[in-house]
């Protein structure tokens, strides 16, 4: 019985820890897009996700691969 007098409080503190927890997790943004990560797997990669810059970027090294392998020979792995 006298145990008692130590798990009701230390429940008690537990249920604040947990109550705690989840309003700074609410605060923090952490519940805001709870579908974007299970679709973001399976997309590779998308163009809309970049910046103009670094699309520009990855067309001018997309451009740049076949014309290296053409000046280098055969392609190695």
């Amino acid at each position: 019985m006298t145990i008692l007098y130590l798990l009701i409080p230390l429940s008690l503190v537990l249920l604040g820890l947990a109550v705690w927890a989840f309003f700074w997790a609410v605060k923090n943004d952490q519940f805001e897009d709870l579908e974007g990560p299970a679709h973001r797997i399976l997309f590779d990669e998308d163009e809309n996700d970049l910046t103009a810059e670094e699309r520009e970027k990855r067309r001018q090294a997309a451009r740049r691969k076949p014309s290296e392998k053409d000046d280098n020979g055969p392609a190695k792995r």
